[in-house]
């Protein structure tokens, strides 16, 4: 007689590995290490459960594990994510997992970058320049007049949480390594959300042409594609900004103008 009960043995956890890139400024390489993967499991989960078991000194940013830090940001599988948000059911089951630190940024250790240069491109913009007084958009008692729709207009640059991945996949700064001439989607994205301000006063157009270098942006939409909170980078922050920068610098009749009345655009 056969037995029908039912067994009562478990499948072990399954095991993943992954090649994670150790090394400093000096150079370095991949080492492969494995971790046990269950359900509902994040990258992030993977490489603190390896740098338990088996690679303590494995520096890693990490804080809030819930996508609103930006603190998390590497290349997996070489694309620019953060590692607490990709979860391991998204990643192709078979083959290695390749984690490797922000390639535009210089290394400090393993998957920890300096990302320095970024909070100083943002000191290079001009600040909200709010409006004189005697302005018409201002009350009588000097107050400010705004309307919800105007919030709104900006409203969506300002979930930015300053990952950084945009940064990092724009060819212009992982590729050509041009961070001396262009401040990269982040920080156009932060000039966006002053120049749509209702209250703003500021004239950015010269900046953005000639010290931001808007113009390297070819508008490939890879900045828009790796941003975790889905901000639509290319089409309402750098599209608008570039059509500013024509207005002020290439509109035929500004040109006629400029060139009867004299006045040339710095």
């Amino acid at each position: 007689m056969s037995d029908h009960s039912p067994s009562t043995a478990t499948s072990a956890p399954a095991k993943r590995t992954f090649r994670i890139w150790r090394g400093d400024k000096n150079g370095g390489g991949f080492k492969s290490y494995q971790a046990e993967i269950t359900t509902g499991m994040v990258v992030l989960d993977a490489v603190h459960q390896i740098q338990a078991a088996d690679a303590n000194d494995l520096s890693v940013r990490w804080n809030c594990k819930a996508g609103k830090c930006g603190s998390c940001s590497a290349e997996i599988n070489g694309k620019p994510r953060l590692m607490c948000m990709t979860r391991m059911e998204t990643l192709p089951p078979e083959g290695d997992v390749t984690i490797q630190p922000l390639k535009a940024f210089p290394n400090i250790r393993d998957l920890v970058t300096d990302v320095s240069w970024n909070f100083e491109q943002n000191k290079r913009i001009t600040p909200l320049t709010a409006p004189p007084k005697g302005d018409p958009d201002l009350f009588a008692d000097g107050t400010f007049r705004m309307y919800q729709h105007e919030v709104d207009r900006s409203q969506e640059f300002r979930k930015c949480i300053e990952c950084f991945l945009c940064q990092d996949v724009c060819h212009v700064l992982r590729e050509h390594d041009l961070h001396t001439e262009f401040i990269g989607p982040r920080f156009l994205v932060r000039a966006a959300s002053l120049e749509m301000h209702p209250l703003d006063r500021a004239d950015r157009t010269s900046f953005l042409k000639y010290q931001a270098n808007i113009g390297y942006c070819n508008i490939t939409k890879c900045c828009t594609e790796v941003c975790p909170e889905h901000i639509h980078i290319t089409d309402n922050a750098i599209i608008p900004l570039k059509e500013r920068v024509v207005d002020a610098y290439y509109d035929p009749v500004a040109k006629v103008i400029r060139w009867i009345f004299g006045a040339k655009k710095s």
